[in-house]
């Protein structure tokens, strides 16, 4: 008897405030319910934190209000296909609603969403692009209770050496890399380069600018579950992690950017002049960058990246094509004139990355700011440059009392985050670790 061919299904996903997906599997004959707006699941389910909880008692979201259901309204432009389920199955990207219609305020895109009207309003349109960086690591993971690098790249049980910009571990791990590229291509996700990065198991896959940060945003979020589903079908897992490793490099989620106007001039070209324009938008993410820290940097991992003598940054400054400051100008004149932020890790939540960025260029578009002196290769920063902070709580404090992100991401959302991430913090700071009883108990 031949074996039944399971049935295609579409999944209907929300992007949670931790970059997580959820949402409901529905039979491909039952369609019609998502396209009606008939699909609901409770408000809350994106106030959940890390482990998944909802934290009623802090945010008073959930069953304090008889958990409310909310609309999850699906946007046709999202709708791709899955080819790692059964043919015929898709995924589609939604937004909380509230049942009284207003989108939910707790709603990554719709917080995002909001954000570009204001660029809507001035005539211009941000144009984006993402770079994920991730690892792949063997899956057995779950008995082993930490991450091992992928054993076609190691050696004796160690990893064989830096892999950066080197073919072989491309080539080591091809059958992974092609099932990610032959998955984008079929959800038409403008995916370019694919590098070794220096970690073993660690690459980054480019993706093409769009003059829609929204779907940027979205292409980077399908690039992560793609990153993961092809994953599990080689025996293997990828992890956006910002440090898995101690000693291997982190992962990085840079963010080029620039402004068009109404014509589809970039505003921020220099023509081959001094570029103000670009140093106003690069002081606007500087002067609001600690505050929205917590936003590049949301999980306690998150602060192992920031190390002096890394590829990450640790100062708030920027620099005409230096990969190591926050704020990189890698062109200033033409249509390609930009600025890429490299603070963010891959553990980022794209939507809330791409709001707090673009935020703080609006600050920089509607004034005329001076970032101060570039950082110059070679050479410290310049004197009275401040720093990014290395502590978790102190990002969530910085955060919970920043007028810019109560500007930005509206007072409530900023009260369920920080509370949310503060909860976090001090479970972590709470939690005695290996580290501890390995140093301290036999010394002290």
């Amino acid at each position: 008897m031949a074996a039944e061919t399971a049935p295609p299904h579409i999944e209907i996903l929300l992007v949670g405030m931790n970059g997580d997906l959820r949402g409901k599997r529905i039979p491909a004959t039952m369609e019609k319910k998502i396209w009606d707006g008939a699909v609901r699941l409770p408000t809350s389910t994106q106030s959940l934190d890390i482990w998944g909880d909802d934290n009623d008692d802090i945010t008073g979201l959930s069953l304090t209000i008889g958990d409310p259901d909310g609309n999850c309204i699906p946007d046709q432009r999202s709708l791709v296909p899955m080819p790692w389920a059964p043919e015929g199955s898709r995924q589609v990207l939604s937004t909380m609603h509230e049942l009284t219609g207003e989108p939910s305020f707790m709603d990554p895109r719709g917080i995002l969403a909001s954000l570009l009207k204001r660029y809507e309003e001035r005539g211009l349109t941000p144009v984006v692009a993402t770079e994920l960086e991730f690892y792949v690591v063997q899956d057995d993971w779950r008995e082993t209770g930490k991450p091992r690098p992928p054993e076609k790249l190691m050696y004796r049980g160690e990893p064989n050496g830096f892999q950066l910009y080197d073919m072989s571990a491309v080539d080591a791990l091809d059958d992974y890399l092609q099932t990610v590229r032959i998955w984008a291509k079929a959800q038409d996700l403008p995916a370019d380069a694919t590098t070794a990065e220096f970690g073993p198991g660690q690459f980054e896959i480019n993706l093409l600018h769009r003059a829609d940060a929204l779907a940027a945003a979205d292409d980077c979020i399908y690039l992560k579950r793609i990153a993961e589903q092809a994953a599990m079908k080689h025996g293997l897992k990828s992890t956006c992690m910002a440090k898995p490793y101690a000693d291997q490099a982190g992962s990085g989620l840079h963010v080029h950017a620039s402004i068009v106007d109404r014509d589809g001039n970039n505003v921020l070209d220099a023509r081959g002049g001094d570029p103000a324009r670009l140093k106003s938008v690069s002081a606007g993410m500087l002067n609001t960058m600690r505050d929205a820290q917590l936003i590049f940097a949301p999980f306690a991992n998150s602060y192992r990246r920031f190390q002096p003598g890394s590829f990450a940054p640790v100062d708030i400054d920027w620099g005409f094509g230096h990969r190591g400051t926050a704020i990189r100008i890698p062109d200033r004149d033409g249509p390609a004139a930009r600025i890429e932020h490299r603070v963010a890790g891959a553990d980022a939540n794209p939507y809330l990355l791409l709001t707090a960025i673009l935020g703080g260029m609006l600050i920089g578009l509607d004034e005329t700011l001076d970032p101060g002196p570039s950082t110059e290769p070679g050479k410290e920063p310049p004197a009275g440059t401040k720093r990014l902070t290395h502590d978790f709580l102190t990002a969530v404090e910085d955060f919970s009392a920043s007028p810019f992100i109560k500007d930005i991401f509206g007072e409530r959302y900023q009260k369920l985050y920080g509370d949310t991430k503060r909860k976090e913090a001090i479970t972590f700071l709470r939690t005695v670790s290996d580290f501890d009883y390995r140093t301290y108990l036999p010394r002290i």
